[in-house]
């Protein structure tokens, strides 16, 4: 596939999308010239990458050492960054080197972030192995870990020196792990581009097939669209706001339960849903709008009903906490149609009434 080059006013960098790449890291890292590189993963994704990477940039001439964390968004914390910046000293990182985030949208996440604060920022490379962060956590520099709290509350801008995508990672990941990527596809249709979704829709049964000629081209729009919001809106001051769509309900639901019972995308698409209904209740979206969103996220087997716990007031409160709230407003990122997307208040009794409609549309047996 093409490069997909971000052009921000203080950088740009390539996003690249090629099967196979992972063996050639060490030759697109090598012109930056990094003094020394510690590869971040985890235990599941090392098995299959950890030494092809590493091989890679020491083929190339990179000093390279890896360093695993357990796998799971419950160890995206505070007390595992710890680790990764005893990892980066033991491993004589310096100013001049540089991270490689090697998994999921976990691993990208965390050590983003420790790119960003250890030796008050380091350069670091998006490596994602997973459908989700290839098309989402991967682009636009967003880093973070958790609180007890809720997800992302500590975190940073930091924009990647480059994202390399190979889309053969795939074949590896479980079919559950597809899925939740997939989500993050149908939300981006849903936001900015109705044709996307209409593709998507046309191609389910490939794309959960995991069929790469299909899956690439649909991993490479994906990243354009979220590409294109990002240049425009680097740290959501405005237009960025619309990738939040589905994560207001989805992130308080995913913590709620534990981060076991929901898989990010699978809780996105629950929060989609809500989401669509609040739209339609404060009246800025065409009425069956929220039926139109399930259809699709169910076409791509995703969950859309939501339980009866956690419950309404749980969840309401947890959205309290959450970052896009701001002084004590709820901010919602809301379709109004496919394809258009708006960033709205909303009051806690519209949001009540949303889940509540969601909660008893799931009891009915919606889709």
């Amino acid at each position: 596939m093409p490069d997909v080059i971000v052009n921000l006013a203080h950088m740009s960098y390539v996003i690249r999308i090629e099967a196979g790449a992972l063996r050639g890291i060490g030759n697109m890292i090598a012109p930056d010239k990094p003094t020394a590189i510690l590869v971040v993963s985890n235990t599941v994704v090392s098995r299959h990458y950890g030494d092809v990477v590493v091989d890679s940039l020491r083929a190339a001439g990179l000093r390279a050492d890896l360093f695993c964390v357990p796998s799971g968004e419950r160890f995206k914390t505070l007390r595992t960054t710890k680790k990764i910046y005893d990892a980066l000293l033991n491993a004589r990182i310096d100013r001049k080197g540089a991270i490689v985030a090697l998994g999921g949208g976990v691993i990208g996440d965390m050590a983003g972030f420790a790119a960003a604060t250890y030796l008050r920022g380091i350069d670091f490379y998006q490596v994602p192995t997973t459908l989700l962060s290839q098309v989402d956590a991967s682009v636009g520099g967003k880093v973070a870990v958790d609180l007890p709290q809720g997800k992302n509350l500590v975190g940073a801008f930091h924009q990647p020196k480059a994202v390399l995508i190979d889309p053969a990672t795939l074949r590896t990941l479980p079919a559950r792990e597809l899925r939740s990527g997939l989500a993050e596809m149908v939300k981006h249709g849903i936001i900015y581009d109705r044709n996307y979704l209409e593709s998507l829709n046309k191609n389910a049964s490939a794309l959960l097939a995991g069929s790469e000629p299909e899956m690439a081209q649909a991993i490479s729009r994906s990243v354009e669209i979220k590409r294109d919001v990002v240049v425009q809106d680097e740290r959501e001051a405005g237009l960025r706001a619309i990738l939040n769509y589905g994560h207001s309900v989805g992130h308080a639901i995913e913590m709620l339960s534990g981060y076991g019972r929901y898989r990010h995308g699978e809780a996105i698409a629950v929060g989609m849903v809500a989401e669509a209904m609040l739209a339609e209740r404060v009246g800025i979206a065409e009425p069956g709008l929220g039926e139109v969103i399930a259809d699709s996220l169910a076409a791509m087997r995703l969950p859309v009903q939501i339980s009866e716990h956690p419950s309404t007031s749980e969840i309401v409160r947890a959205i309290e906490l959450d970052k896009k709230t701001l002084g004590g407003v709820f901010r919602f990122a809301l379709p109004t149609k496919i394809g258009v997307c708006s960033v709205v208040e909303v009051t806690r009794e519209a949001l009540v009434g949303a889940i509540n409609a969601h909660k008893a549309r799931s009891e009915a047996g919606g889709t």
